[in-house]
């Protein structure tokens, strides 16, 4: 049973998300149990601090413990005021009324702090992607989470290009998940590309990152936002696939705009919670399905002035670069994280390697505070974003011009239904 309030027209207010809440604690008890509450880092949007509350203030003094782990996947860990913020209370509330809650996160670089929970076998790793891979896949994560008795996991559902939709279970994988699963699933999500997988419900990645999750076999439940502009367009509470599922359906009516026409040039406007190209890469992500054959994207970013703050030195060895450059010389890239790869094939978008040339379908441009010389370095065009006045770009969608504020979360699509695809 999945417990749901969405508002399709309007949204869901608070007092409505306390009901909801109050009903699946009033079905489930917690009293003097271990709860782990599993959170997005601030990469994501969303009324997560107005559940986390609501939550806390249901089973906060029946619980034996309620603590918050972040899914940094390989993010930056978070700051005391950072977790905080993501949870909408204060560093004076963390230590008054919220006090024996206690913040961990993931930390993906420390190899002691995982465990092995099983491997996917190679014969259905080959049936889930189609036979694009037969190989052994094993499947890692935070063992903290054994600590407890159960695991809640919060976070908002948007269309996504590696899984489909985001949230689910995908807060696990990657979210506090080992290298070895997180670098799998994100190089077949390349490989199938970008505009095959978001905004898609039961691609191959999800499957992958279901099938991991049944390896898990303490109780868990899912508490999925579906949110529009940090609003609540809806919430859905109970078990992490069904839930999950409820939530992609609304999302896939919230948050994917139609286009009748591809543009020749679009302004990708981030947000400042994108604090590097790792994450600021969503802006082209979402974009890429409406940008012309030999369009530009611009990905216009002032305050960022780094390409990964994990993954950099990396990047700046094997650049930016479509999917064919990677997998028509492998040998090349031995010893590479399929991961980062696969990020670099989605900033590069779609597009050929013949012959030893490499020919991208758009041109992928930073305006951002990362000077041209690495922008060279890593393949990717520049533009000096003082140079960009906004205004210029705005109202021009008759000339194939198109600005979009906040980019990142929202997918765009043509409303034909093509869909950009490399050339056989």
């Amino acid at each position: 049973m999945v417990i749901e309030r969405q508002n399709i027209d309007g949204f869901v207010d608070n007092a409505q998300a306390e009901k909801a809440v109050a009903e699946f604690f009033t079905k489930n008890d917690y009293s003097g149990k271990r709860i782990l509450l599993i959170i997005p880092d601030n990469t994501r949007s969303g009324p997560i601090g107005d559940i986390f509350k609501i939550i806390f203030d249901c089973i906060g003094q029946k619980a034996k413990a309620l603590d918050c782990l972040t899914a940094l996947g390989t993010h930056q860990p978070m700051t005391e005021k950072q977790i905080c913020d993501r949870l909408s209370i204060t560093t004076a509330e963390h230590k008054d009324k919220y006090a024996s809650v206690k913040f961990f996160n993931h930390e993906w670089e420390k190899k002691e702090t995982f465990t092995s929970i099983g491997k996917i076998a190679a014969e259905e790793i080959e049936q889930i992607s189609g036979g694009l891979f037969s190989e052994e896949v094993d499947v890692a994560i935070n063992k903290l989470i054994f600590d407890y008795d159960e695991f809640f996991v919060l976070g908002p559902v948007f269309p996504h290009e590696v899984v489909g939709f985001s949230g689910g279970h995908k807060y696990i994988f990657p979210g506090i998940a080992g290298a070895e699963i997180i670098n799998f699933f994100h190089w077949l999500g390349a490989v199938v590309t970008n505009p095959h997988i978001n905004g898609n419900k039961w691609t191959p990645t999800r499957q992958v990152v279901e099938e991991a999750a049944s390896f898990i076999k303490m109780p868990r439940k899912l508490f999925a936002i579906v949110a529009l502009d940090d609003k609540l367009k809806g919430l859905f509470i109970g078990d992490c696939t069904k839930a999950w599922e409820k939530a992609a359906e609304l999302s896939e009516k919230v948050h994917i705009t139609y286009k009748d026409k591809p543009y020749k040039t679009i302004l990708g406007i981030a947000p400042k919670m994108y604090d590097d190209i790792w994450v600021a890469g969503k802006v082209m992500y979402k974009l890429e399905p409406i940008v012309a054959d030999g369009g530009t994207l611009i990905i216009y970013a002032p305050h960022i002035d780094e390409i990964s703050y994990t993954h950099g030195k990396i990047l700046d060895q094997i650049g930016y670069h479509t999917r064919d450059y990677f997998l028509k010389q492998m040998d090349k890239f031995a010893g590479i994280p399929r991961g980062v790869m696969a990020h670099s094939t989605h900033v590069k978008g779609i597009g050929t390697f013949i012959d030893g040339v490499e020919k991208p379908r758009i041109n992928v441009v930073l305006a951002t505070a990362i000077n041209k010389q690495r922008c060279e370095k890593v393949n990717l065009s520049y533009t000096n974003p003082d140079d960009i006045n906004i205004a210029d770009y705005e109202n021009k969608e008759d000339e194939g011009i198109l600005v979009v504020h906040h980019a990142g979360e929202i997918l765009h699509r043509l409303s034909s239904g093509y869909i950009p695809s490399i050339p056989k």
